[in-house]
């Protein structure tokens, strides 16, 4: 918990950011700790008029130059900025969001990271020389392409990763020199409006970013304002689902989730896998979208595997995320609570068994590992974005594989084994963005292309993959010198 002197610095210049301008008031928006309801801090709820000025400020800038080495150097600034802040940052996101205070340390050295990595990477933006000589109707005429963005980025970012996930939205579009205006989850806002702070102090003109605060009325106006180019949202599939009935003709990146699978070989490091197991199940309280939901363990190990992750489920230890100690802090609101435990009330009703966990305390959920559950259960097809792991016995690798597969949701899944031969087969027959090999579906860098298939989203995040996203090739064509091009 921030102390009464560090209060002060938690709450940013204003409730929102408009057009690069502050609004100081009203602030009339509560930010609550989830841990205890306490109110920390007051945004603005902002309305349509302010979505409509940031976009058209937005679109203004879009003929205002800003050379691309200008850009690489603001956004090597924010990185050394957040770098600088680095402690301010942890104690806001501890505070206002869901994650332990280590875990949030974490996350600010990654948002320094996807920074760092944006300031390297404006190589991505090269374009080519075209072929004109493969037609015979392009004899006489030189041509290339060149990227250019597509326009104004309206951007949604999700309460569990709110200084990273956000980081992920204006680093590609600084680095594509696309104006954005972001509406941050409104249950953390406050980490959004400091690094909207920290773009300012390190040189981005003000007119190309906005960070807007409230609830869905905020990003529903966003998303279907006509001059909005792109639209990027992480969070989950109804919303996504809304955003695609109301946004128009738009291009959509959208990053919706996932019920990962991690499988577990005969020939696995069982002691291994049971480490990576527990963690990326029950880290950030399972609020994470590369969450390890689903082990499908040969029997040969089936035991060894669920005897550990029990074990390991039942020694961690649940409590206030401002204490160090803490392994598992608590789901971000009360419904998410009651989803969860809907959930495995639900499989337990169809037949499952709890292994450990499975009751609710307020705001926690302790680490729960589930077993038996029935393939009509809700609980095998949903995101639950909480500490449930289930844990099953497969008979064969290619059972594992088919059964990983039936999801909707495919975005990682990881396996552990010893074999490269089963390494390589299965990382080409799983239906998902990425594949972990000796480790679980919990892990991504920065720089990767970052998304899924299926209901786990459209498009690729990463630095550079963002900001092809955000670009689109001009073509331009021209007469070679001293010829008359036919048609």
């Amino acid at each position: 918990m921030l102390s009464t002197a560090d209060t002060a610095l938690s709450q940013p210049p204003g409730g929102a950011l408009v057009a690069g301008t502050w609004r100081t008031s009203p602030r009339d928006l509560p930010v609550h700790d989830p841990e205890n309801g306490r109110v920390i801090g007051h945004v603005t709820h902002c309305s349509g008029t302010d979505v409509d000025d940031a976009v058209r400020a937005a679109v203004k800038s879009v003929g205002d130059h800003w050379p691309l080495h200008a850009r690489i150097e603001a956004l090597g600034r924010v990185a050394d900025l957040v770098a600088e802040r680095a402690e301010l940052f942890a104690q806001v996101i501890a505070t206002e969001g869901v994650k332990t205070i280590g875990d949030a340390r974490n996350e600010v050295a990654r948002c320094v990271e996807t920074f760092r990595l944006a300031s390297r990477s404006g190589d991505v933006l090269t374009g080519e020389v075209l072929q004109t000589g493969a037609s015979p109707r392009g004899d006489g005429r030189l041509g290339w392409f060149v990227r250019e963005p597509i326009g104004v980025v309206g951007a949604i970012s999700s309460f569990n990763d709110p200084l990273n996930l956000v980081a992920h939205k204006f680093a590609p579009a600084i680095l594509a020199d696309a104006p954005i205006v972001l509406k941050p989850s409104d249950q953390t806002p406050l980490t959004a409006l400091h690094l909207a702070q920290a773009l300012l102090d390190s040189g981005v003109p003000a007119g190309r970013i906005s960070v807007l605060c409230g609830g869905a009325e905020v990003g529903a106006a966003l998303v279907s304002h006509p001059d909005i180019a792109v639209v990027s949202f992480t969070g989950g599939t109804r919303t996504g689902e809304a955003i695609t009935r109301i946004a128009g003709v738009k291009k959509l990146l959208m990053e919706l989730g996932g019920n990962n699978a991690t499988i577990v070989c005969a020939d696995a490091d069982v002691d291994v896998a049971i480490g990576k197991i527990v963690a990326g199940a029950f880290g950030v309280a399972g609020q994470n979208c590369l969450s390890v939901q689903r082990v499908l363990a040969e029997q040969e190990v089936f035991e060894q595997v669920q005897d550990g992750v029990v074990a390991g489920a039942a020694a961690l230890r649940v409590g206030s995320k401002q204490d160090p100690a803490t392994d598992v802090g608590p789901l971000i609101n009360a419904d998410a609570v009651r989803r969860v435990a809907q959930l495995v009330d639900d499989a337990v009703g169809r037949g499952a068994t709890v292994l450990t966990g499975g009751r609710e305390d307020g705001c926690f959920y302790p680490p729960t590992v589930l077993t038996n559950v029935p393939p009509d259960a809700p609980i095998l097809r949903e995101e639950i974005f909480g500490p449930v792991v289930l844990i099953e016995s497969v008979t064969t690798i290619d059972e594992a594989v088919a059964r990983a597969n039936e999801c909707q949701f495919a975005l990682q899944a990881g396996i552990f084994t010893k074999s490269l031969e089963t390494a390589t087969r299965v990382s080409q027959s799983l239906n998902v963005g990425t594949v972990l090999i000796n480790d679980t579906s919990d892990f991504r860098l920065d720089n990767m292309p970052f998304g899924g298939f299926g209901q786990s989203g459209i498009g690729r995040e990463g630095v550079r993959y963002a900001a092809l996203e955000l670009t689109a090739p001009k073509s331009v064509l021209l007469p070679a010198l001293g010829t008359t091009p036919t048609n």
